[in-house]
């Protein structure tokens, strides 16, 4: 079984790719750069729009801000309010994770938050790569009831983390999905297929030089390339795993 194809994206144009090279869901978010953060609301009015009926799922990061995963009341609140928001506009699940103060994940945090989603799809993100244990972490997942863990095995890169994700593969016993994302490209894509992983995650993206501009101080902060998604990207990444993969 070849696994599902999940594309990162950031805007209404990286979900008609997805549609067009078939990938059966998009993880939808904004400054990937950083990690990825919450899309506002109109992007993700447009996503769902541009996904339209029999299109990719889209699933909304939820990310108050960058900078690691130990969040504090307030940014809680802003999470479970940005959860109820996505799904009440129509996303069909969230991306999620919150660390504690002792490095696993906040099993409490993520248990109001999986509440809050209801019987939507809820994924835990990377996070799980930089807990002590993501064996470990992935049982915390599947005992809350999520849904999936996106992983790189622990690594910079999925490929680099393959014997990671060959264990949470055989750890999740088919109670919860195991995502491996990170890196992933051409030449890699089979390698990490071959772990058993239920779906593989990238982005497929490049990089648009800014047109330039006169530079005034701090009015030019900021100011430079952004990223689209790549549709030729996308397809080679998918040729590599086989051409075609599963369904949801």
């Amino acid at each position: 079984m070849l696994p599902v194809v999940e594309l990162a994206v950031q805007d209404a144009a990286g979900v008609r790719i997805a549609r067009e090279v078939g990938a059966a869901r998009v993880e939808l978010a904004q400054a990937l750069p950083l990690g990825g953060l919450t899309p506002s609301a109109g992007t993700l009015e447009a996503a769902l729009e541009a996904a339209g009926e029999g299109g990719p799922e889209v699933h909304v990061l939820v990310r108050p801000r960058a900078g690691g995963f130990r969040y504090d009341s307030d940014e809680l609140d802003v999470i479970i309010r940005d959860v109820r928001v996505a799904l009440a506009a129509g996303a069909h699940g969230v991306v999620v994770g919150c660390q504690g103060e002792s490095g696993g994940l906040d099993r409490d945090a993520l248990a109001r938050i999986t509440d809050a989603a209801g019987t939507a799809s809820v994924t835990l993100h990377r996070v799980i790569d930089v807990t002590p244990d993501p064996v470990a972490s992935l049982q915390v997942a599947r005992d809350l009831g999520l849904r999936r863990v996106l992983t790189s095995g622990g690594a910079s890169r999925a490929v680099d983390g393959i014997p990671v994700l060959r264990a949470l593969v055989a750890e999740a016993e088919g109670r919860i999905e195991v995502m491996a994302g990170s890196g992933i490209d051409p030449g890699n894509a089979a390698a990490i297929a071959a772990t058993g992983v239920d779906a593989v995650h990238f982005s497929a993206k490049r990089t648009i030089a800014s047109e330039g501009g006169v530079r005034l101080g701090s009015a030019s902060d900021g100011v430079g390339g952004h990223e689209i998604t790549d549709r030729e990207a996308a397809l080679a990444v998918i040729a590599a795993l086989g051409g075609v993969h599963s369904a949801v």
